[in-house]
């Protein structure tokens, strides 16, 4: 079990003789780090706003700052991981060395802005799924906007060789647009969350004060911001506790085995590409009732990834090694509940196989998995579309609309 924390987040490691291996928060007056971590396209600008509070709460201590974000994941996929990081330090030195890097070593705060992104990300430019809090120094903190418990997080976050911090803002994901931004009062709720974690990088008054001189936030911004400030989860999170890291950096091929001239090889019909499957960029898969299905292959048609498989029965189980969730199924599907959309975390134990030979062996035992995965995790909406709901309410989605 996690050790629940009262106070915040000064976990405290041993020190060593250099900056990289000390606590994250042993040496305030070294340069901090704070990486977002979000679903492109539909959180980038949530995430700028974050970056963006974090370096000017930083001023108010006469501290310097930037925002850089990281290059391989320019231009952004819908719903593909990403990141953006606040840079703040005491001169310009510090901060000016910190900048010159590709993408920090190191982080003081990682920030998952969709639960599910626990579950490993990758850019992209693919060159491997990564762990969350890969980059996550000694005695740093891993803040993630979930409503599940510490327990069901640590089976897909990455276990250390020393104490960190998890720090949960129970709220759901808040999913913007290309050209439409959600302000539900998620980005005060995050700044508010980390102020309370570690006051070390800002404070909440550095925050308040920085809201109060926008003339385009208000009182419940405000509002908002307390509520993560008092809301937000702490655990102590010992060496060891998590599940086991199987992460493998990507390794490029030397020229001795790369192969003679440009040569594409073309997917033989009937078959899918071996080597680009579904990664860290879905949030939510389908579920189908194979008894309710009416065969009319709405499904197989629309989706655009085909990842619909075609039976001798005429159903359509799915492969979900190349679902990517973008839920088009459900949306054409003409029966009620035929399809439903459900948080890809609900699935840790099933993976990717193959559950419709589950649906043939045992129908009963099939659908009692299936409605089981419903009750938990049911998503009624992308959540890209409803950008008018308050969102800081008890940490979840409030019933009036955002004035």
């Amino acid at each position: 079990m996690p050790e629940r924390a009262e106070g915040g987040g000064r976990a405290v490691s041993s020190a060593g003789s250099s900056v990289e291996g000390r606590s994250s928060t042993e040496v305030r007056e070294e340069a901090k780090s704070v990486e977002f971590t979000y679903r492109g396209i539909f959180q980038k600008t949530l995430a700028a706003n974050l970056c963006k509070h974090v370096v000017m709460a930083a001023r108010k201590r006469n501290w310097l700052g930037s925002t850089i974000q990281r290059y391989s994941d320019s231009p952004e996929r819908n719903g593909v991981p990403a990141k953006q990081f606040a840079v703040i330090a005491p001169d310009e030195v510090r901060l000016q060395a910190h900048m010159a890097k590709y993408e920090p070593n190191e982080l003081d705060v990682i920030t998952a802005l969709d639960d599910t992104l626990c579950d490993g990300v990758e850019s992209w430019a693919y060159y491997g799924r990564q762990p969350i809090n890969l980059r996550l120094r000694r005695g740093g903190t891993l803040l993630v906007i979930s409503h599940r418990s510490a327990e069901e997080l640590l089976r897909v976050i990455p276990r250390k060789d020393w104490e960190w911090t998890l720090a949960i803002l129970p709220g759901t994901p808040s999913m913007g647009g290309l050209w439409v931004y959600r302000d539900d009062g998620t980005d005060m709720r995050v700044l508010g969350a980390i102020a309370r974690v570690r006051p070390d990088i800002i404070e909440l008054d550095e925050v308040r004060s920085v809201v109060e001189s926008d003339d385009q936030l208000g009182e419940k911004h405000l509002g908002a911001l307390q509520d993560g400030y008092e809301s937000v989860q702490i655990h102590r999170i010992a060496p060891g506790q998590g599940k086991e890291d199987d992460y493998e950096p990507v390794r490029l091929p030397g020229w001795r085995e790369l192969r003679e001239g440009i040569i594409v090889e073309a997917v033989k019909p009937g078959e899918r590409n071996p080597h680009y499957k579904t990664s860290s960029d879905r949030t939510m898969r389908p579920v189908v009732n194979f008894d309710t299905c009416i065969k009319c292959r709405q499904c197989w048609i629309d989706c655009p990834d085909e990842c619909f498989e075609v039976t001798e029965e005429g159903l359509h189980p799915i492969n979900y090694e190349y679902c990517t969730g973008c839920g088009i199924c459900s949306q054409v599907c003409p029966v009620e509940d035929c399809i439903v959309m459900v948080n890809d975390l609900e699935f840790i134990d099933e993976g990717d196989r193959d559950v419709y030979e589950m649906w043939k062996q045992d129908p009963e035992a099939y659908h009692r998995w299936r409605e089981e995965k419903i009750a938990r995790g049911r998503i009624e909406h992308h959540g890209y579309y409803n950008t008018d709901t308050w969102a800081w309410a008890g940490g979840r989605q409030a019933e009036s609309p955002v004035e």
